[in-house]
């Protein structure tokens, strides 16, 4: 089983290298790695050309673009299209996996189950000092879920390339939470059998485009709302606020 890895970046410079460097200390050996550069201006191309040989001596198909996109999920539908895996994740350019065996371990899941897509747990740090600062524990998919503000961690979400063919990719009229749509179109809607991995995969560094106060917390919700509409969902506003409030709880601080 291919399992192929997206990231995404754009003046990424400062912490692409440990995204990079996470993928390329994977134990698993078929890995396809495609980035998608948004035309950046730092020296995250100069990181990425850099980075050429050391994954073709270790056999992993690397390859990587830069032009001009229209945001994150356009370039990341990009990468879906240009994917010849079995499998697809997302690993952003300022995250990078908990450990080398996160691949591998995503790989047997798949081979041991009949299943559609697996998520797990995801460990949030302190950019500055690396320290993890909480931990976003999920669980078991249930239907009526999404309903009660409840999402898998993206970063930790793998899906089979067929799923993407069938089902769709990332709206690209989405500013924030085309991410929660589609897993919402996937696993509510269209009902792709999941799995959850109860285990760390993947570290984030706090901060970023959907994590930074009530703007975004207004935009996502807005979004949501279309989501719900669009794919026949109910969507109770006051409840899915309830929801998302107490759901600030269930991290586990550190």
């Amino acid at each position: 089983m291919k399992i192929s890895i997206i990231t995404v970046s754009y003046n990424s410079a400062e912490t692409i290298k440990d995204t990079l460097e996470s993928v390329y200390n994977q134990t698993y050996d078929k890995i396809e790695y495609i980035l998608i550069d948004g035309k950046s201006n730092d020296t995250t191309l100069q990181i990425l050309e850099s980075y050429e040989s050391d994954f073709a001596k270790k056999g992993i198909e690397y390859k990587w673009i830069s032009e001009k996109d229209n945001g994150i999920y356009e370039a990341i539908n990009k990468g879906i299209q240009l994917s010849t895996g079995d499998v697809i994740g997302i690993l952003n350019s300022d995250d990078y996996y908990n450990d080398n065996d996160v691949v591998k371990d995503i790989a047997t899941v798949f081979n041991q189950n009949d299943i559609d897509c697996i998520y797990g747990n995801l460990k949030y740090i302190d950019p500055l000092n690396k320290k993890v600062t909480r931990k976003w524990v999920s669980r078991d998919f249930e239907f009526g879920l999404f309903e009660k503000s409840w999402t898998p961690a993206h970063p930790t979400f793998y899906c089979k390339k067929e799923s993407y063919i069938k089902h769709g990719l990332y709206r690209t009229d989405f500013k924030i939470a085309a991410d929660v749509e589609l897993m919402y179109r996937f696993l509510e809607k269209d009902r792709i059998n999941s799995k959850f991995l109860n285990r760390p995969m993947v570290v984030m560094r706090q901060g970023g485009v959907s994590s930074s106060g009530l703007k975004s917390t207004y935009i996502i919700t807005k979004e949501m709302r279309k989501a719900f509409k669009d794919n026949g969902g109910n969507f109770n506003l006051l409840k899915y606020l309830g929801y998302k409030i107490l759901k600030v709880k269930e991290f586990i601080k550190i």
